[in-house]
């Protein structure tokens, strides 16, 4: 409901906004005017979806051409500054649509980043105090590898003799009989289990099991350098606890 507001209102906006310099367009300039429609596109960007910012681009010069361009209230331009400037107005409200897009992203993505973050101190915390009883540990590290990966299960197993047909490795790299996976491009695998072992000290402690099998998950190199910080927390705990759960 919300971003359905804010497209009526990019489209509609940029009308109100000419139809009401109409009556100053001889003491305006109209590289001015389109300065102010800009405003009008950034705004849009900065609070809506993509295609909100490109209607209210759209919407800014076709009203633009039809109040503050001769001949007035045609979809006309006789001057040619008047077209460098409505075919600027296009461009750069696109581009600003891409600028402000890009900082909106970048934005999420520290923020994922922190959470992320977070939750590892959070683990280590825990694993440092002895707050926890091991088997508490390790649901709670299995529920974060499932929402970080976005995977659909996460379980842990204490035997690691044999190893699945893929599994993610020290440096977040995802294996598979061998050969490395293009994670971000083509996902984690859906057909098979992939392992994420537990280590401390260089021992093996054990493993959690992912499964990856009704989406294609795609997690980024650091989200699954965070997946195995986690699961070695899971090891550090291991290795001081008496017994295996």
């Amino acid at each position: 409901m919300r971003q359905r507001a804010i497209g009526v209102a990019a489209a509609i906006v940029p009308c109100a906004v000419c139809a009401a310099i109409v009556p100053l367009r001889d003491r305006i300039e109209n590289t001015n005017a389109a300065l102010v429609l800009v405003l009008l596109v950034v705004a849009a960007a900065a609070t809506g979806p993509r295609w909100a910012a490109i209607v209210a681009a759209l919407s800014s010069t076709l009203w633009f051409d039809f109040f503050l361009t001769r001949p007035f209230q045609q979809f006309t331009i006789t001057s040619q500054a008047d077209i460098e400037t409505a075919v600027l107005l296009t461009l750069v409200g696109l581009a600003v649509t891409e600028v402000a897009l890009w900082g909106r992203r970048q934005q999420a993505r520290a923020s994922q980043q922190a959470g992320y973050l977070q939750g590892v101190v959070q683990t280590a915390g825990r694993v440092a105090a002895g707050s926890s009883r091991i088997e508490t540990l390790i649901t709670h590290v299995a529920d974060q590898l499932v929402d970080i990966l976005g995977i659909d299960d996460c379980q842990f197993d204490t035997d690691t003799r044999d190893g699945a047909p893929a599994a993610i490795v020290r440096d977040g790299t995802v294996v598979r009989r061998g050969r490395d996976l293009d994670v971000e491009r083509h996902g984690l695998p859906t057909d098979c289990e992939i392992e994420l072992r537990t280590q401390h000290d260089g021992i093996t402690r054990g493993r959690f099991v992912l499964v990856a099998s009704t989406r294609v998950a795609r997690p980024s190199t650091a989200q699954r350098q965070v997946a195995v910080a986690l699961a070695d927390q899971v090891g550090a705990a291991l290795a001081t606890d008496n017994h295996l759960p």
